[in-house]
């Protein structure tokens, strides 16, 4: 894993991030860091996702980078806001390399043996397990994981306090993806102390499962 990836592992939860108004990226972010959780995959499902990812990048105690990136054009935008990683809800050969030749780490979505497989070739070891609870959640990765002992998955999609546990047991999964410390609508409402105390749950629960400290 890059170094990158290497920093997402230690903090074991990737928050998935809906910004619809680029002025709350600020308090977004400070609320995250307050709560522990100093990691942001900014999705680009809004207009508004590279203004968010530039206010949030320039922070020296935040990993920011770009989510739900499907083109070449966007994986250039979120490079030029200042993005240190690429999530893709699938496997674009084209996506992985520009992100490759731009020296950014890249998590493809893999659900399938041979999607896994062609991520691979690509010369990737780590991908985006997604929508993690469609395709058979804990059970499903480590089943995949026979065969594929040298790939590390990350489930996003479904991914709760409920089911973190099973997620994190299983030693090819470094980390998850997750949306529940951050709700959008949260975000929206600017309700940052809110905000603020579910990523310090989310927190102490990987804390718990984990034995790490806070």
């Amino acid at each position: 894993m890059s170094l990158t990836l290497e920093q997402i592992a230690q903090h074991k939860i990737v928050p998935v991030v809906v910004v619809n108004d680029a002025k709350n990226a600020d308090g977004l972010a400070d609320a995250m860091v307050a709560g522990g959780m100093p990691v942001a995959e900014i999705t680009f499902r809004t207009a508004a996702a590279a203004d968010a990812i530039r206010a949030m990048a320039n922070r020296s105690d935040l990993i920011v980078g770009a989510g739900t990136v499907r083109s070449v054009a966007q994986v250039e935008e979120a490079a030029e806001a200042g993005a240190t990683f690429i999530v893709s809800p699938g496997l674009s050969e084209a996506v992985v390399r520009h992100a490759q030749e731009l020296g950014l780490p890249v998590l493809p979505g893999c659900a399938t043996p041979t999607e896994i497989m062609a991520a691979q070739g690509l010369g990737l070891d780590t991908v985006k397990f997604f929508p993690a609870n469609v395709y058979g959640g804990a059970p499903a990765i480590k089943s995949l994981a026979a065969p594929f002992t040298d790939v590390n998955f990350i489930p996003t999609g479904g991914v709760s306090p409920k089911n973190l546990a099973d997620f994190l047991a299983l030693p090819c999964v470094p980390a998850v993806g997750g949306s529940w410390m951050v709700p959008a609508q949260a975000v929206d409402n600017q309700e940052f102390d809110k905000i603020e105390q579910l990523c310090r749950e989310a927190a102490r629960l990987v804390a718990e499962l984990t034995g790490g400290a806070e």
